[in-house]
């Protein structure tokens, strides 16, 4: 289904350098994967309901409420360094 010469121009639009090596090996791949999608698309399924999932989920999470910590300066102290009301964090951009 799908030759080197495609492999090729995909990467090409995908701004990948490929070796020969690379570029036999993901041949290989793709046409199998495009041989295993070929697969699923004689199954029918014009009586199956599109989803999302394969199961129903619910959301789960809580409400996001925000609201103070009531012991902010016990926090603020077990911090290995604190500059003012604010945790102190080693610097991990360069400003040049």
């Amino acid at each position: 289904m799908i030759d080197r010469e495609q492999v090729r121009k995909v990467a090409l639009l995908a701004r990948l350098e490929l070796t020969p090596q690379e570029e036999e090996q993901f041949t290989t791949q793709l046409d199998s994967i495009l041989n295993y999608v070929e697969q699923l698309s004689e199954l029918d399924v014009s009586n199956v309901p599109p989803t999302t999932r394969a199961i129903d989920v619910s959301n789960v999470t809580r409400e996001d409420k925000l609201q103070p910590y009531p012991e902010r300066e016990a926090i603020l102290n077990s911090a290995p360094e604190q500059e003012g009301e604010f945790f102190k964090v080693p610097k991990i951009l360069n400003v040049e």
